[in-house]
Order: C-alpha cells, then sequence, then structure tokens
C-alpha cells in the first residue's frame, strides 16, 4: 500500500467567497486521487470572520458520526471552522482501511476542501491513527512534498498530532495487541466490520509506508505540536518523545498529566489550548527550540 499525490474534491473547483463560504454548515462526498469516495462534513464554528480552518483525522474505527469525533470537533468548532471526514473503509465513506497508508489521500482531499470554502490557513489535527496520519500527510505534501509533485491545494499550514504512534507494529501493550489481531487475522476483520463499522484491507502493507518518526523530520518549518497522554494505554511516552527528538527543535512537545488515549481522553480544555496553538501557529514558521513536557499552568 503506497503512498501518492494529493486528493481532490468532488464537484465545482469555483472557490466561494471566504465570507459566503463559511456561513453555511454542510455535508458532502470528496473523492480522493487513487478514487475513494469520503464523507465529509463542515461546520463554520463561531467565528465567521476568521480565515482560520482545522481539519480533524479521526483514529481508527471512528468517523465523523462517532460523539466522542463530534465532541471533539465541536470544541474545535469555538476557535474555528472544522472540516470532519470519515477516513475509508469507516462509516459511510468507501473503500477499505488502510491504517494509515493510503489515509494521507482522505485527508489530502479534506485539507483541498477547506481550501475550497475560502480558507487560508488550514491547521491538521489528528488522533492516533489519524495522529500518524497527520504527520505523514504534513511530510508529503509540505516543502519536500511540493518539491517531488505535491499539490499545494492540499498542504497544511501546521499540525497537530495527538496520541500518536512513532514507529509501526508496535505491541508492546495489550490494547495493541488487541488491535493488531483485529487488523491482521479474517476473524478480527469480521469482527471490525460487523461491530465497528470497520471495513479493512486484508493484503497488508506493500511497499511498507514511511513510519511517523521517519516523516517527522521532513514537517519542518511547517509548525508542529505533539500532544500525548502520560497515562495512555495504547503507546507509551516514548512514543511522542521520539516523534519530538526527531523534530531535532521544530516541534513542540505537550505531556499532559492523567491523559489517556486520543480523543476519548482530550477534554474541552485541552481542545481549547489546542485550537488556541492552531490559530497562533498557521501560516508562521517554525523555529528550532526546545519542547515542553506537561502543561505548567495552575
Amino acid at each position: 500500500m503506497s503512498s501518492g499525490p494529493a486528493g481532490q474534491v468532488t464537484g465545482s473547483s469555483l472557490r466561494p467567497s471566504l465570507e459566503t463560504a463559511r456561513r453555511t454548515p454542510s455535508r458532502r462526498f470528496l473523492r480522493t486521487v487513487d478514487d475513494v469516495t469520503i464523507d465529509a462534513e463542515y461546520d463554520p464554528g463561531t467565528r465567521p470572520s476568521g480565515d482560520l480552518a482545522i481539519v480533524v483525522a479521526h483514529g481508527f474505527t471512528g468517523d465523523l458520526d462517532r460523539p466522542h469525533v463530534r465532541r471533539a470537533a465541536a470544541a474545535l468548532s469555538r476557535n474555528a471552522a472544522v472540516v470532519t471526514f470519515s477516513f475509508r473503509g469507516h462509516g459511510r465513506s468507501g473503500g477499505r482501511s488502510t491504517v494509515g497508508d493510503r489515509e494521507i489521500h482522505d485527508l489530502a482531499a479534506a485539507v483541498a476542501w477547506a481550501r475550497e470554502l475560502g480558507h487560508r490557513r488550514v491547521v491538521t489535527v489528528g488522533f492516533s491513527m489519524g495522529g500518524s496520519v497527520v504527520l505523514r500527510h504534513a511530510a508529503h505534501y509540505g516543502s519536500a512534498g511540493r518539491e517531488h509533485g505535491g499539490r499545494t491545494e492540499a498542504r497544511t499550514d501546521a499540525v497537530v498530532s495527538v496520541s500518536a504512534p512513532a514507529r509501526w507494529y508496535y505491541r508492546g501493550t495489550a490494547p495493541m495487541r488487541r488491535v493488531h489481531w483485529l487488523v491482521t487475522q479474517p476473524m478480527g476483520r469480521a469482527i471490525t466490520r460487523g461491530y465497528l463499522r470497520t471495513r479493512i484491507h486484508g493484503g497488508g502493507w506493500n511497499p511498507v509506508p514511511a513510519s511517523p518518526v521517519e516523516s517527522v523530520p521532513m514537517i519542518a518549518p511547517t509548525p508542529l505540536l505533539i500532544v500525548h497522554g502520560d497515562t495512555d494505554g495504547y503507546f507509551p511516552v516514548d512514543h511522542p518523545r521520539m516523534l519530538a527528538e526527531a523534530a531535532k527543535g521544530h516541534a513542540e512537545l505537550w505531556l499532559e498529566r492523567g491523559m489517556g488515549h486520543a480523543e476519548h481522553a482530550a477534554d474541552n480544555e485541552l481542545l481549547a489550548r489546542i485550537a488556541d496553538w492552531a490559530a497562533a501557529h498557521a501560516g508562521q514558521v517554525m523555529t528550532p527550540r526546545g519542547g515542553r513536557e506537561f502543561d505548567d499552568r495552575a
């Protein structure tokens, strides 16, 4: 399962004015460059005069209609317009999940749609599997990606990766061993299809895509925020630290006390801080500096 160029938005290529586009929530199907139909929704948020859109990339077995995804999107929409979508193989989207490989096409289509709607600044915020996808997407469609033919309308202006793995095939925790069983075994894939509304590609990766930690060095100078809970049951804290180290000072690291995994564990206060960070950093250039661990506010 290889990666390729950016996705595209179905329908008219005309770009409505920013003020007109922002006032109207909408839901539509997007089409990726590899011809997969992606279910997506646009919320103009509570600041329709701003130019910022946040694209939310959910975790494995999520989709845009799941309560935890909608809650996260609603919290972020207090600071910006929000695009949510369902990855391939999830919910009403077509195709089958490749668990982090071709999903960069899905994210590219959603980012391109946000720009079609008139947003000049677009930030990607991903959780768990989505956290790995936003890293790989930013590497592929950032400065280096454009040099290799990446489409500029699919680029992101800042990246927030929450609860992401640093490396593939991690089985060091019981939850991840269960995930690997669901993905690799026919019975596991049947369970995810029947009970979790997630259809998984059974062929495996060929070739193996670049891992998140291999992708991070290619993201600079696009601003990057890495968020992780110190009680994450899926990926221990060596994962975010490995990602931050790979950024060589171009990323900010927040290790959150008492936080578990992904959207379920991200409370509204944390999501508000993420949205504030996105508004402050989108379109800026991240200069090398040390990251910070834990929130030092009272």
